[in-house]
């Protein structure tokens, strides 16, 4: 493997689409709104996008000096595992890629603001350090709160409550509109697509003393947990097409939760946690999908 393709391998393109969805559903109910920006959405995209190789990063360096990453890994490689990385050069890629992405989130909010709001464009520039730290800190350092079974509540926070309001706010000025129950649908679903990670990789973590909730919660009630994830997901975006949904054609997005509850069913169902790698794209793909129509269906 060549090191472009080593890096390439690092930032873990198959995790992109879900980083995007919160920013698609934001966008969708800004078009909603009569509020929708093209600066804004493609700024947005890009610094989520950011975000999300920032914390790939990230995750393959902590993980990797903590030494968490072993041969019993059932994921794919990690570059710093593999040696064709080394920490300085991912510790460079870090601060490179960090760098990035203040930049994109600084154009972002001057878009969004302009120079017409100074308090509220330093309110979303901090939100935006907030979330570069919360991206390095999820694996990295003494300190971090991947290992402490505080994952969960960081995805939601800033895949769904913060990324999907926030992002609705830089369109729209505005955080009504029930725009907290797409919010929450998403959090729930990003924090599905996780604990699925956590779920499979629950052994091995054990052994090394990374505590996620998998770990703490044990096979049989993580189970249950991933359940109540899908469906507290699924009646949040119901409750939300109720209140602002104008025809029976606005209720599509909701197809996407068939896949995520026939994944519920497999969960259940499987012994090995190896046969959960598979089940990861198909709850990251599902939650796409559901950004997706949601986006397609408010611009047409």
């Amino acid at each position: 493997m060549t090191k472009l393709r080593a890096w390439i391998s690092a930032a873990r393109l198959r995790t992109l689409p879900l980083s995007i969805s919160g920013i698609l559903v934001a966008g969708a109910a800004a078009l909603l709104a009569n509020s929708f920006s093209t600066p804004v959405f493609v700024l947005a995209l890009l610094t989520t996008l950011g975000l999300q190789i920032l914390s790939n990063f990230a995750n393959d360096y902590g993980d990797g000096v903590k030494g968490t990453d072993s041969a019993g890994r059932v994921g794919p490689m990690r570059a710093l595992q593999s040696g064709l990385i080394s920490r300085q050069e991912m510790k460079r890629g870090m601060i490179i890629t960090s760098v990035i992405t203040l930049l994109l989130a600084s154009m972002l909010i001057f878009s969004a603001f302009g120079n017409k709001n100074i308090i509220l464009s330093f309110v979303f520039f901090n939100l935006g350090i907030a979330a570069v730290i919360a991206a390095i800190k999820y694996t990295v350092g003494k300190s971090a709160y991947g290992y402490r079974a505080m994952g969960d509540v960081f995805v939601f926070l800033f895949f769904g409550l913060v990324g999907v309001m926030g992002c609705y706010f830089l369109f729209t000025q505005s955080l009504g509109d029930w725009i907290i129950l797409p919010a929450i649908s998403i959090g729930l679903m990003s924090t599905a697509v996780l604990n699925l990670n956590n779920m499979r990789d629950r052994e091995a973590d054990a052994l090394v003393d990374k505590n996620t909730l998998a770990v703490v919660l044990g096979r049989d009630k993580v189970k249950l947990y991933h359940t109540a994830l899908i469906v507290v997901a699924f009646f949040a975006a119901v409750s939300y097409f109720l209140l602002v949904a104008n025809e029976l054609l606005d209720y599509i997005p909701l197809i996407a939760f068939v896949p995520l509850f026939m994944n519920v069913v497999k969960v259940h169902k499987v012994e090995s946690h190896i046969l959960l790698d598979p089940e990861l794209k198909k709850v990251a793909l599902s939650t796409f999908l559901f950004s997706i129509l949601f986006f397609l269906i408010s611009y047409f």
